[in-house]
């Protein structure tokens, strides 16, 4: 078996390739530029072949070196990882959860931590809807989707609700929202990148409209909320989610139909072991704030 190369060699090829510079190297590695000109030679002699094309203004990954780069990546983002999430207090709980259950979730953590500042809890967001504890070092996480698999221990907190929502003043304006056909004549917001729930709601509610592909989208739910309470439009939101701006009063409901979709938002935790006592009462007291909603 041929000898390894280096790492700090190999983390000099990382940072040269990306920059493909040997002086934008030695500053980002606050090293003189002789000094990543001679391990990258050293990294090649090594090995048995170039890794770099030297040019006239910079320098260009040869063949090899374009093969190289991705495993160097690989290997330095495990070392990362490793250093992340090895040796971390386990004093601190680790929640991942979807950003689109921040609006619920995140005022909860906070009042948590109030009253039990002695089980800290860490919370990682995503863009993504699920969870694999396999690959994930959570020790819980918030999902939306369909019911989970059985080999999840698995706490149902609610299910979606999809309901237009306005402003106050939107409402009570010159131009009508007195039935769901008048929302042909108001500016529709998504919260999605697509058009699913306004489509979702309207066939549930039997409205037909040819605006629907006019509206605003939004990436993510508080970004259409935080429009439609300024006014401008009409969105359709998640109605679990926007529970506490209903009541406060910065959105109404102009209609009072909710559609469950299917779907819902759920607090699961690997079922290979016990939960510890720690997460039990976050567990619990999670679930009793979704059933106090």
């Amino acid at each position: 078996m041929k000898r390894l190369p280096p790492l700090p060699a190999l983390h000099t090829f990382l940072i040269t390739a990306r920059c493909c510079n040997f002086t934008h190297a030695a500053e980002q590695l606050h090293i003189t530029q002789g000094a990543v000109s001679r391990q990258i030679a050293g990294l090649e002699s090594h090995l048995g072949y170039a890794l770099f094309q030297r040019q006239a203004r910079g320098l260009s990954l040869t063949a090899e070196g374009r093969e190289w780069l991705p495993r160097v990546e690989q290997v330095f983002g495990l070392i990362s990882e490793g250093v992340e999430q090895i040796g971390v207090n386990r004093d601190t709980l680790q929640l991942k959860a979807s950003t689109c259950v921040m609006r619920w979730l995140l005022p909860r953590l906070m009042q948590w931590q109030k009253e039990r500042p002695d089980v800290p809890v860490r919370l990682t967001t995503t863009v993504q809807h699920g969870v694999d504890f396999s690959r994930e070092h959570f020790d819980a996480a918030v999902i939306y989707g369909a019911p989970p698999p059985s080999t999840l221990g698995a706490y149902h907190l609610f299910d979606e609700q999809l309901t237009p929502v306005c402003s106050p003043a939107l409402l009570e304006g010159a131009i009508p929202l007195k039935t769901p056909a008048d929302l042909q004549q108001h500016m529709l917001l998504h919260p999605t990148l697509d058009t699913h729930d306004w489509n979702t709601w309207l066939k549930a509610s039997g409205t037909v409209l040819n605006n629907i592909g006019k509206g605003q989208h939004f990436e993510t739910l508080d970004l259409a909320m935080s429009v439609a309470s300024q006014g401008t439009g009409v969105a359709i939101g998640d109605w679990a989610l926007i529970s506490e701006d209903l009541s406060a009063g910065r959105l109404v409901m102009p209609f009072a139909l909710k559609v469950r979709t299917g779907l819902g938002y759920y607090l699961v935790h690997p079922d290979r072991s016990a939960p510890s006592p720690q997460l039990r009462a976050l567990l619990d007291w999670l679930v009793e704030q979704a059933r106090a909603r």
